[in-house]
């Protein structure tokens, strides 16, 4: 981490008001470098997100745990950052807020809370934002390069593969790199690289933004972005023939169905879901019937007992027995 972590965090504070964003210039430079979130909630104190805690901040720009030293944040504050966010064009975002977030130049995501509004049984809007959850994009490029070697075979081609663990524990950056790299053929001595398809559901992958993707996900990657897991698999396997077709969090009996229809077409698959062991996964209706199946070879458990990105397991898919040889640390540091 150094300066570019320090220019993307005085970057996010262009899109927060000016009575916050004059108190978060002060935060110490230490600390800008890794935060990962700043929350804004009407009515409570600012709050910012790293390693696994949380603080406020003083009018100072102290961390602190003490709320009542946390400079409070109002309904004009929130408005202020809502509309910087929006370009002041809120009705330009309308598709997005639908789903809860704005994507920010930068790949950075904005989660929105307020009143839902419904039309015909589906989400029309949200207004009266009532609080706002600035999630800052730091991309971990090589993050992937210690495991990619259990991802690909000697066949040139990968195992269908399975990303696993709790919220905030890193699996996203690691899926997002591991694209990189399979998309790239930077893992192969003669530069060969695979066509990747994302299926972007939540814009969290690629970061997308005016159609521009913000992360680094590779020469021979095409995303389909804000797209629902089955609509993308038929969107890519239809026109765009894929090697790998890759996708975040799965889950639903629907995101099953398309993997079999990825598997089908002989295309492989990487996706992430969240959990914590086997045992967890096979108590998911839904993701029991993919592990009964054998449809993944590779299983990479992830938590942050070490650390964001700690590799607690990688698992081979017909045994379930490890073959992790990396040592336990968190693969950031790798």
């Amino acid at each position: 981490m150094g300066r570019k972590d320090l220019v993307t965090y005085n970057n996010i504070l262009k899109y927060i008001c000016m009575d916050l964003s004059r108190v978060l210039e002060d935060v110490p430079t230490q600390y800008k470098k890794i935060i990962e979130e700043i929350r804004l909630r009407n009515g409570s104190p600012m709050n910012i997100y790293f390693n696994n805690k949380d603080y406020f901040i003083t009018e100072g720009g102290a961390l602190t745990n003490e709320y009542r030293k946390g400079i409070l944040v109002d309904k004009e504050h929130i408005d202020e950052t809502f509309q910087l966010i929006s370009n002041y064009s809120i009705y330009a975002f309308e598709e997005e807020i639908k789903n809860g977030f704005i994507t920010l130049k930068g790949g950075h995501r904005v989660g929105i809370g307020g009143k839902v509004l419904y039309s015909n049984g589906e989400i029309e809007s949200i207004r009266n934002i009532s609080s706002l959850n600035i999630r800052i994009a730091r991309e971990k490029i090589g993050v992937s390069n210690k495991i990619i070697r259990y991802v690909t075979n000697n066949q040139n081609t990968i195992y269908n593969t399975l990303i696993i663990s709790p919220p905030q524990c890193g699996k996203t950056t690691i899926l997002r790199d591991l694209i990189r790299n399979l998309s790239n053929g930077t893992y192969d001595s003669n530069g060969r690289g695979f066509k990747i398809g994302v299926i972007d559901e939540r814009s969290e992958i690629s970061g997308m933004y005016n159609g521009i993707p913000q992360h680094n996900i590779g020469l021979r990657t095409d995303v389909l972005d804000n797209c629902n897991k089955q609509d993308g698999t038929m969107i890519f396997l239809r026109a765009m023939s894929p090697d790998i077709i890759a996708m975040d969090e799965i889950g639903s009996i629907s995101d099953v169905k398309s993997i079999h229809e990825i598997l089908k077409a002989g295309v492989k698959v990487i996706a992430t879901v969240h959990g914590d062991t086997m045992e967890d996964l096979l108590s998911k209706r839904s993701l029991g019937l993919l592990i009964e199946d054998r449809i993944f070879k590779r299983y990479i458990f992830l938590n942050n007992s070490r650390g964001v990105g700690t590799i607690a397991d990688i698992v081979e898919g017909d045994g379930f027995t490890s073959i992790k040889e990396l040592e336990e640390v968190s693969i950031w540091g790798l």
